[in-house]
């Protein structure tokens, strides 16, 4: 079993403090769906001392000014973007940003420029069939694929290419980012095929079989 700490989009205080290492010590791995400050992912870096993997969020900025040197990325955290990675046995990849809907920030795609993106990933995806028997473990993106957790505006829908990716490479989770849950009630994992979709705002733990 992999254990897994997902982040996403905002600041949790149960993880920003004091006990993070307390309650979160066992996960082997942690994964960052964006929108969140570079600082914050080098605090869970340091302090629970596990690789940690990341994609862009729509938000994030080219460079963030923390103490010391801008950086345009968190020290210490590999970017899953457009890369394949083993880790802990899991076969992982991963694709940033939204759906273009401003000029402001770089993390942002049409539609078609995110089938692009998943094409690209085909051969790699291929590979991971012919040496490890399966395709793909965990996708990772900011954006929720299309009809799973997308809002009604424009800037919160969901991705098309990435919904065929999930049914044609069938992953065992995909986690993304990007739509905030408000309410305890709201779901935040739900089935597309053999693949669990997994909203990680704020935080939440993952356990792969």
């Amino acid at each position: 079993m992999v254990k897994i700490l997902a982040v996403s989009d905002q600041l949790d205080p149960v993880v920003y403090s004091d006990s993070l290492k307390e309650r979160f010590g066992d996960v082997d791995l942690v994964i960052s769906c964006g929108d969140l400050s570079y600082m914050y992912l080098e605090y869970i870096i340091s302090t629970l001392n596990k690789p940690l993997y990341f994609v862009h969020g729509n938000h994030d900025p080219e460079q963030e000014f923390n103490p010391g040197e801008p950086r345009s990325y968190p020290l210490g955290g590999e970017n899953l973007h457009g890369r394949f990675f083993r880790q802990q046995g899991l076969l992982l990849t991963g694709l940033e940003g939204s759906i273009q809907y401003n000029c402001r920030t770089p993390y942002q795609y049409t539609q078609a420029g995110f089938w692009s993106q998943v094409f690209q990933l085909v051969p790699g995806l291929l590979l991971n069939k012919l040496l490890y028997g399966r395709f793909l473990d965990l996708f990772v993106s900011h954006a929720p694929p299309q009809g799973i957790y997308e809002d009604s505006d424009w800037a919160h829908q969901g991705i098309r290419a990435f919904r065929w990716l999930v049914s044609t490479f069938r992953p065992a989770y995909h986690l993304h980012g990007h739509i905030h849950l408000y309410f305890p009630d709201q779901a935040r994992q739900v089935s597309l095929g053999v693949t669990q979709i997994v909203n990680a705002f704020k935080s939440g733990v993952i356990e792969i079989l």
